[in-house]
Protein backbone atom coordinates (compact mmCIF):
# COMPACT_ATOMS: atom_id res chain seq x y z
CA UNK A 1 0.00 0.00 0.00
CA UNK A 2 1.63 3.61 -1.12
CA UNK A 3 1.26 7.09 0.50
CA UNK A 4 -0.61 9.50 -1.67
CA UNK A 5 1.07 12.83 -2.04
CA UNK A 6 -0.54 14.50 0.17
CA UNK A 7 0.15 12.12 2.68
CA UNK A 8 3.82 11.57 1.84
CA UNK A 9 4.18 15.56 2.22
CA UNK A 10 2.23 15.77 5.36
CA UNK A 11 4.65 12.95 6.76
CA UNK A 12 7.90 15.12 5.45
CA UNK A 13 6.83 17.88 7.47
CA UNK A 14 7.10 16.20 10.46
CA UNK A 15 4.02 16.82 13.33
CA UNK A 16 2.72 20.39 14.18
CA UNK A 17 3.87 21.18 17.96
CA UNK A 18 1.28 21.78 19.52
CA UNK A 19 2.49 22.84 23.05
CA UNK A 20 1.98 26.45 23.86
CA UNK A 21 4.95 26.77 25.86
CA UNK A 22 7.53 25.16 23.93
CA UNK A 23 8.50 28.56 23.18
CA UNK A 24 9.37 29.34 26.93
CA UNK A 25 12.77 29.09 28.49
CA UNK A 26 13.73 27.07 31.27
CA UNK A 27 13.84 28.23 34.49
CA UNK A 28 17.80 29.25 35.35
CA UNK A 29 19.22 32.00 37.00
CA UNK A 30 20.37 34.68 34.69
CA UNK A 31 24.54 35.28 33.98
CA UNK A 32 24.26 38.69 32.39
CA UNK A 33 21.47 40.42 34.18
CA UNK A 34 22.07 39.63 37.91
CA UNK A 35 22.51 42.09 40.94
CA UNK A 36 23.32 39.09 43.52
CA UNK A 37 22.81 35.62 42.20
CA UNK A 38 20.46 36.04 38.91
CA UNK A 39 17.65 34.51 40.82
CA UNK A 40 15.18 37.72 40.07
CA UNK A 41 16.34 38.07 36.81
CA UNK A 42 15.62 33.98 36.21
CA UNK A 43 12.43 34.64 37.50
CA UNK A 44 11.44 37.59 35.48
CA UNK A 45 12.13 35.46 31.63
CA UNK A 46 10.49 32.28 33.15
CA UNK A 47 7.12 34.29 34.13
CA UNK A 48 7.92 36.91 31.20
CA UNK A 49 7.55 39.61 34.20
CA UNK A 50 10.11 42.42 34.24
CA UNK A 51 12.81 41.24 37.32
CA UNK A 52 13.33 44.47 38.83
CA UNK A 53 9.29 43.84 39.92
CA UNK A 54 10.70 40.62 41.68
CA UNK A 55 13.54 42.38 43.17
CA UNK A 56 11.33 45.06 45.03
CA UNK A 57 8.94 42.55 46.09
CA UNK A 58 11.65 40.33 47.14
CA UNK A 59 13.25 43.54 49.24
CA UNK A 60 10.01 44.76 50.69
CA UNK A 61 9.35 40.87 52.31
CA UNK A 62 13.44 40.85 53.45
CA UNK A 63 12.62 43.86 55.36
CA UNK A 64 9.15 43.27 56.49
CA UNK A 65 9.56 39.65 58.75
CA UNK A 66 12.77 37.69 56.63
CA UNK A 67 10.73 36.04 54.37
CA UNK A 68 12.40 37.66 51.26
CA UNK A 69 15.59 36.44 52.34
CA UNK A 70 14.24 32.86 52.83
CA UNK A 71 12.72 32.48 49.71
CA UNK A 72 15.97 34.19 47.76
CA UNK A 73 18.27 31.90 49.42
CA UNK A 74 15.87 28.71 48.84
CA UNK A 75 16.05 29.79 44.81
CA UNK A 76 19.02 30.49 44.71
CA UNK A 77 19.71 26.85 46.04
CA UNK A 78 17.29 24.84 43.75
CA UNK A 79 17.71 26.98 40.86
CA UNK A 80 20.29 26.23 38.29
CA UNK A 81 22.81 28.45 36.80
CA UNK A 82 21.90 29.45 33.10
CA UNK A 83 23.92 26.39 30.84
CA UNK A 84 24.11 24.39 33.96
CA UNK A 85 22.17 21.16 35.06
CA UNK A 86 23.64 20.87 38.51
CA UNK A 87 22.12 23.16 40.99
CA UNK A 88 23.84 24.31 44.35
CA UNK A 89 22.29 22.31 46.44
CA UNK A 90 22.94 19.09 44.75
CA UNK A 91 26.59 20.16 44.76
CA UNK A 92 26.52 21.05 47.99
CA UNK A 93 25.30 17.83 48.74
CA UNK A 94 27.72 16.23 47.06
CA UNK A 95 30.79 17.73 48.89
CA UNK A 96 31.18 20.19 46.61
CA UNK A 97 30.94 22.97 49.25
CA UNK A 98 30.87 26.46 47.75
CA UNK A 99 31.12 30.15 48.13
CA UNK A 100 27.70 30.42 46.60
CA UNK A 101 25.72 27.54 47.75
CA UNK A 102 27.37 29.26 51.55
CA UNK A 103 26.10 32.55 50.86
CA UNK A 104 22.53 31.35 50.11
CA UNK A 105 22.08 29.23 52.98
CA UNK A 106 23.55 32.29 55.23
CA UNK A 107 20.76 34.00 53.55
CA UNK A 108 17.90 31.72 54.29
CA UNK A 109 19.80 31.61 57.90
CA UNK A 110 19.44 35.32 58.49
CA UNK A 111 16.35 35.48 56.85
CA UNK A 112 14.70 32.58 59.23
CA UNK A 113 15.80 34.51 62.33
CA UNK A 114 14.33 37.94 61.42
CA UNK A 115 10.88 35.66 60.75
CA UNK A 116 11.08 34.18 64.03
CA UNK A 117 11.68 37.57 65.93
CA UNK A 118 8.57 38.68 63.87
CA UNK A 119 5.95 36.09 64.76
CA UNK A 120 4.12 37.86 67.26
CA UNK A 121 3.60 41.19 64.97
CA UNK A 122 0.62 39.60 63.28
CA UNK A 123 0.51 42.65 61.34
CA UNK A 124 3.75 42.50 59.29
CA UNK A 125 3.16 38.96 59.43
CA UNK A 126 -0.45 39.31 57.75
CA UNK A 127 1.54 42.03 55.34
CA UNK A 128 3.75 39.79 54.11
CA UNK A 129 1.67 37.06 53.43
CA UNK A 130 -0.81 39.11 51.07
CA UNK A 131 2.23 40.51 49.41
CA UNK A 132 3.49 37.13 48.72
CA UNK A 133 0.17 36.06 47.48
CA UNK A 134 -0.21 38.61 45.04
CA UNK A 135 3.46 38.24 43.38
CA UNK A 136 2.22 34.79 42.98
CA UNK A 137 -0.75 35.07 41.58
CA UNK A 138 0.55 38.25 39.13
CA UNK A 139 3.85 35.49 37.90
CA UNK A 140 0.81 32.67 37.54
CA UNK A 141 -1.57 35.07 35.53
CA UNK A 142 1.93 36.59 33.17
CA UNK A 143 3.09 32.67 33.00
CA UNK A 144 -0.23 31.67 31.28
CA UNK A 145 -1.13 34.40 29.59
CA UNK A 146 -0.27 34.06 25.72
CA UNK A 147 -1.68 30.42 26.08
CA UNK A 148 -4.61 31.16 24.29
CA UNK A 149 -3.08 33.02 21.22
CA UNK A 150 -0.73 30.08 21.04
CA UNK A 151 -3.59 27.42 21.16
CA UNK A 152 -5.11 29.53 18.49
CA UNK A 153 -2.14 29.34 16.00
CA UNK A 154 -1.82 25.54 16.24
CA UNK A 155 -5.24 25.51 15.80
CA UNK A 156 -4.91 27.16 12.84
CA UNK A 157 -1.63 25.58 11.47
CA UNK A 158 -3.93 22.04 11.81
CA UNK A 159 -6.72 23.03 9.98
CA UNK A 160 -4.36 24.46 7.32
CA UNK A 161 -2.74 21.02 7.44
CA UNK A 162 -5.76 19.10 6.25
CA UNK A 163 -7.40 21.63 3.97
CA UNK A 164 -5.16 22.54 1.62
CA UNK A 165 -3.60 21.17 -1.38
CA UNK A 166 -0.83 20.78 -1.54
CA UNK A 167 -0.51 21.01 2.43
CA UNK A 168 2.12 23.68 3.36
CA UNK A 169 5.03 23.33 5.54
CA UNK A 170 4.47 22.49 8.94
CA UNK A 171 6.02 25.16 11.16
CA UNK A 172 6.08 25.49 15.26
CA UNK A 173 3.56 27.99 16.57
CA UNK A 174 4.44 31.25 16.64
CA UNK A 175 6.81 33.07 19.67
CA UNK A 176 3.43 34.84 22.13
CA UNK A 177 2.67 37.33 20.15
CA UNK A 178 2.16 40.05 23.04
CA UNK A 179 5.12 42.10 24.07
CA UNK A 180 7.87 40.44 26.33
CA UNK A 181 10.21 42.19 28.45
CA UNK A 182 13.17 39.86 27.39
CA UNK A 183 12.43 38.82 24.15
CA UNK A 184 10.99 41.88 22.23
CA UNK A 185 14.09 44.46 21.26
CA UNK A 186 14.42 48.03 22.89
CA UNK A 187 14.09 51.29 21.05
CA UNK A 188 15.26 54.71 22.33
CA UNK A 189 12.76 55.89 22.96
CA UNK A 190 12.45 52.92 25.94
CA UNK A 191 9.30 50.66 24.25
CA UNK A 192 9.74 47.48 22.49
CA UNK A 193 10.03 47.75 18.75
CA UNK A 194 9.70 45.39 15.97
CA UNK A 195 11.87 41.69 16.04
CA UNK A 196 14.91 42.55 14.13
CA UNK A 197 15.56 46.29 14.54
CA UNK A 198 19.03 47.09 14.96
CA UNK A 199 19.09 47.22 18.79
CA UNK A 200 19.98 45.36 21.91
CA UNK A 201 17.69 43.10 23.75
CA UNK A 202 16.91 44.36 27.20
CA UNK A 203 17.02 40.35 28.34
CA UNK A 204 21.17 39.79 26.22
CA UNK A 205 21.75 37.23 23.53
CA UNK A 206 18.98 34.71 22.12
CA UNK A 207 18.41 31.28 23.50
CA UNK A 208 20.53 29.81 20.84
CA UNK A 209 23.88 30.72 19.01
CA UNK A 210 22.98 32.67 16.10
CA UNK A 211 25.63 30.50 14.19
CA UNK A 212 24.29 27.72 14.53
CA UNK A 213 26.47 25.91 16.20
CA UNK A 214 25.59 23.58 19.68
CA UNK A 215 25.97 25.85 23.42
CA UNK A 216 29.11 23.71 24.62
CA UNK A 217 28.39 21.90 27.36
CA UNK A 218 28.41 23.07 31.06
CA UNK A 219 31.56 22.88 33.04
CA UNK A 220 31.79 21.06 36.23
CA UNK A 221 32.98 23.65 39.03
CA UNK A 222 35.34 22.11 41.29
CA UNK A 223 35.58 22.13 45.09
CA UNK A 224 37.88 24.79 46.33
CA UNK A 225 40.60 23.22 48.59
CA UNK A 226 41.04 24.88 51.83
CA UNK A 227 41.36 24.36 55.59
CA UNK A 228 38.64 22.46 56.91
CA UNK A 229 36.58 24.65 59.23
CA UNK A 230 33.70 22.11 59.97
CA UNK A 231 34.90 20.88 63.27
CA UNK A 232 35.71 24.11 64.49
CA UNK A 233 32.48 26.32 63.78
CA UNK A 234 30.39 23.46 65.64
CA UNK A 235 33.06 23.34 68.69
CA UNK A 236 32.56 27.22 68.87
CA UNK A 237 28.60 27.33 68.33
CA UNK A 238 28.64 24.67 71.68
CA UNK A 239 30.62 27.12 73.05
CA UNK A 240 28.45 30.10 72.29
CA UNK A 241 25.52 28.22 72.96
CA UNK A 242 26.42 27.15 76.70
CA UNK A 243 27.46 30.96 77.30
CA UNK A 244 24.90 32.56 75.88
CA UNK A 245 22.04 29.96 78.16
CA UNK A 246 24.09 29.94 81.21
CA UNK A 247 24.21 33.85 81.39
CA UNK A 248 20.55 33.90 81.11
CA UNK A 249 19.90 31.12 83.35
CA UNK A 250 18.66 32.16 86.87
CA UNK A 251 17.05 35.37 86.13
CA UNK A 252 15.02 34.25 82.89
CA UNK A 253 12.41 32.10 81.99
CA UNK A 254 13.50 28.43 80.64
CA UNK A 255 12.50 29.63 77.07
CA UNK A 256 14.55 32.78 77.08
CA UNK A 257 17.52 31.37 77.89
CA UNK A 258 17.15 28.58 75.23
CA UNK A 259 16.89 31.56 72.51
CA UNK A 260 19.96 33.21 73.81
CA UNK A 261 22.23 30.21 73.44
CA UNK A 262 20.44 28.90 70.59
CA UNK A 263 20.78 32.35 68.43
CA UNK A 264 24.47 32.66 69.56
CA UNK A 265 25.25 29.05 68.01
CA UNK A 266 23.20 30.20 64.92
CA UNK A 267 25.16 33.12 64.96
CA UNK A 268 28.49 31.46 65.03
CA UNK A 269 27.40 29.23 62.31
CA UNK A 270 25.99 31.63 59.75
CA UNK A 271 29.74 33.50 60.74
CA UNK A 272 32.09 30.38 59.99
CA UNK A 273 29.85 29.62 56.36
CA UNK A 274 30.55 33.46 55.58
CA UNK A 275 34.35 32.72 56.78
CA UNK A 276 34.70 29.58 55.06
CA UNK A 277 33.76 30.88 51.72
CA UNK A 278 36.78 33.00 51.28
CA UNK A 279 39.43 31.72 53.69
CA UNK A 280 38.81 28.03 54.19
CA UNK A 281 36.04 25.23 53.46
CA UNK A 282 33.18 23.25 55.57
CA UNK A 283 30.73 20.71 54.62
CA UNK A 284 27.12 19.80 54.17
CA UNK A 285 27.24 18.71 58.64
CA UNK A 286 27.67 22.15 59.00
CA UNK A 287 24.93 23.63 57.12
CA UNK A 288 22.67 20.53 58.73
CA UNK A 289 23.08 21.79 62.13
CA UNK A 290 22.37 25.32 61.09
CA UNK A 291 18.79 24.58 60.01
CA UNK A 292 18.46 22.08 63.24
CA UNK A 293 19.61 25.40 65.36
CA UNK A 294 17.05 26.92 63.60
CA UNK A 295 14.27 24.59 63.67
CA UNK A 296 15.18 24.45 67.65
CA UNK A 297 15.29 28.19 68.22
CA UNK A 298 11.79 28.27 66.83
CA UNK A 299 10.67 25.39 69.43
CA UNK A 300 12.41 27.37 72.08
CA UNK A 301 10.45 30.56 71.10
CA UNK A 302 7.37 28.70 70.99
CA UNK A 303 7.75 27.47 74.70
CA UNK A 304 5.36 29.36 77.55
CA UNK A 305 7.19 32.26 79.62
CA UNK A 306 6.08 30.39 82.52
CA UNK A 307 8.31 27.44 82.13
CA UNK A 308 11.30 28.36 84.42
CA UNK A 309 14.41 26.84 84.76
CA UNK A 310 14.25 25.31 88.91
CA UNK A 311 12.76 22.10 89.18
CA UNK A 312 10.68 22.48 92.65
CA UNK A 313 7.53 20.94 94.50
CA UNK A 314 4.95 22.65 96.07
CA UNK A 315 2.23 21.61 98.07
CA UNK A 316 -0.65 24.45 99.44
CA UNK A 317 -3.21 24.12 101.90
CA UNK A 318 -5.04 27.08 102.89
CA UNK A 319 -7.37 26.09 106.77
CA UNK A 320 -9.15 29.54 105.91
CA UNK A 321 -10.96 31.43 103.40
CA UNK A 322 -8.70 34.33 104.10
CA UNK A 323 -5.64 32.07 103.43
CA UNK A 324 -6.92 31.37 99.96
CA UNK A 325 -4.50 33.29 97.24
CA UNK A 326 -5.99 34.66 94.44
CA UNK A 327 -3.05 32.62 92.36
CA UNK A 328 -0.96 29.90 92.80
CA UNK A 329 1.96 29.34 90.67
CA UNK A 330 5.01 27.17 89.88
CA UNK A 331 7.35 27.81 86.95
CA UNK A 332 8.32 24.06 86.50
CA UNK A 333 7.46 21.17 89.03
CA UNK A 334 4.95 19.83 90.60
CA UNK A 335 2.26 22.09 92.51
CA UNK A 336 -0.50 20.57 94.72
CA UNK A 337 -3.86 22.60 95.66
CA UNK A 338 -5.49 20.83 98.94
CA UNK A 339 -8.75 22.21 99.87
CA UNK A 340 -10.07 20.09 101.92
CA UNK A 341 -9.02 21.29 105.42
CA UNK A 342 -10.38 25.01 104.26
CA UNK A 343 -13.30 26.34 106.74
CA UNK A 344 -15.86 26.75 103.83
CA UNK A 345 -18.51 29.72 104.96
CA UNK A 346 -22.12 28.54 104.79
CA UNK A 347 -23.70 28.71 101.22
CA UNK A 348 -20.49 31.02 100.11
CA UNK A 349 -17.40 30.88 97.23
CA UNK A 350 -14.37 30.51 96.68
CA UNK A 351 -12.51 31.63 93.81
CA UNK A 352 -8.67 31.25 93.30
CA UNK A 353 -6.76 30.35 89.98
CA UNK A 354 -3.38 27.81 89.72
CA UNK A 355 -0.44 27.89 87.71
CA UNK A 356 2.06 25.25 86.69
CA UNK A 357 4.32 25.99 83.83
CA UNK A 358 6.12 22.61 83.04
CA UNK A 359 4.96 19.63 85.41
CA UNK A 360 1.70 18.73 87.06
CA UNK A 361 -0.89 20.61 88.61
CA UNK A 362 -3.22 18.49 90.85
CA UNK A 363 -6.19 20.28 93.15
CA UNK A 364 -8.07 18.35 95.88
CA UNK A 365 -11.53 19.34 96.74
CA UNK A 366 -13.86 17.86 99.43
CA UNK A 367 -16.73 15.99 98.55
CA UNK A 368 -18.90 17.87 100.21
CA UNK A 369 -18.35 21.43 98.25
CA UNK A 370 -19.80 22.22 94.16
CA UNK A 371 -16.47 22.93 92.33
CA UNK A 372 -16.97 24.76 88.82
CA UNK A 373 -13.66 24.44 87.19
CA UNK A 374 -11.76 25.82 83.87
CA UNK A 375 -8.91 23.96 82.51
CA UNK A 376 -6.46 24.87 80.29
CA UNK A 377 -3.62 23.13 79.22
CA UNK A 378 -0.92 24.08 76.31
CA UNK A 379 0.43 20.58 75.62
CA UNK A 380 -0.66 17.55 77.72
CA UNK A 381 -3.46 15.93 79.98
CA UNK A 382 -6.12 16.34 81.72
CA UNK A 383 -7.45 13.67 84.12
CA UNK A 384 -11.11 14.55 86.31
CA UNK A 385 -12.42 11.99 89.54
CA UNK A 386 -13.54 8.77 87.51
CA UNK A 387 -11.21 8.10 85.17
CA UNK A 388 -8.56 5.59 84.94
CA UNK A 389 -5.30 6.47 85.90
CA UNK A 390 -3.25 4.78 82.70
CA UNK A 391 -6.10 6.68 80.58
CA UNK A 392 -3.70 9.40 79.23
CA UNK A 393 -4.67 11.49 76.27
CA UNK A 394 -1.92 13.90 75.18
CA UNK A 395 -3.11 16.81 73.13
CA UNK A 396 -2.92 20.61 72.24
CA UNK A 397 -4.53 23.17 73.39
CA UNK A 398 -7.20 21.72 75.48
CA UNK A 399 -9.57 23.68 76.97
CA UNK A 400 -12.56 22.48 79.37
CA UNK A 401 -14.95 23.46 81.95
CA UNK A 402 -16.79 21.26 84.18
CA UNK A 403 -18.67 21.23 87.01
CA UNK A 404 -18.27 18.58 90.12
CA UNK A 405 -21.37 18.37 91.86
CA UNK A 406 -21.22 16.82 96.35
CA UNK A 407 -21.23 13.28 96.12
CA UNK A 408 -24.72 11.29 96.42
CA UNK A 409 -26.95 12.57 99.77
CA UNK A 410 -24.13 15.17 100.88
CA UNK A 411 -25.20 18.85 100.73
CA UNK A 412 -23.23 21.59 99.16
CA UNK A 413 -21.10 23.43 101.79
CA UNK A 414 -20.15 26.27 99.19
CA UNK A 415 -18.83 26.60 95.61
CA UNK A 416 -15.75 26.92 94.61
CA UNK A 417 -14.30 28.41 91.40
CA UNK A 418 -11.00 27.45 89.65
CA UNK A 419 -8.91 28.25 86.93
CA UNK A 420 -6.22 25.40 86.28
CA UNK A 421 -3.68 25.81 83.87
CA UNK A 422 -0.70 24.13 82.84
CA UNK A 423 1.46 25.07 79.83
CA UNK A 424 3.21 21.75 78.81
CA UNK A 425 2.11 18.82 81.88
CA UNK A 426 -0.89 17.36 83.26
CA UNK A 427 -3.93 18.94 85.32
CA UNK A 428 -5.25 16.21 88.01
CA UNK A 429 -8.47 16.88 90.03
CA UNK A 430 -9.73 14.65 92.55
CA UNK A 431 -11.95 14.39 95.50
CA UNK A 432 -11.27 13.89 99.09
CA UNK A 433 -12.23 14.24 102.26
CA UNK A 434 -12.75 17.11 104.26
Amino acid sequence: MTDTPNTQDAHQAGPVHGDPQDARPPLRRSREHKVVSGVCGGLGRFFDVDPVIFRVVLGVLAVSGGLGLILYGFAWLLIPLDGEEENEARRMLSGRVEGPALTAVLCALVGCGLFLSMLNNSAVMSFALMLTIVMAGAAYWSYHRHEPEAEAAVAAAQKAQKTSAPPPETKAPPAPGGPSWWRDPIIKDGTTGPLGAETGYLWGPDDEPQDGRERPPARLRQARAGTPLGGWTFLTAVVAFCLGAGLTWRHHPLGTCLEAGLACALAVFGLGIAVSSRYGRTGGGTVVAAVLTGALLAGAAALPKSVSTDWTRTTWRPDAVAAVREEYRVGSGVGVLDLTGLAWPRAGTVATRAEVGAGRLRLVVPEDVTARITLDVGVGDIRLPGEARDDVDVRPGQKKRTTLEPASGKPSRGTLEVLLKVGIGQVEVDRGSS
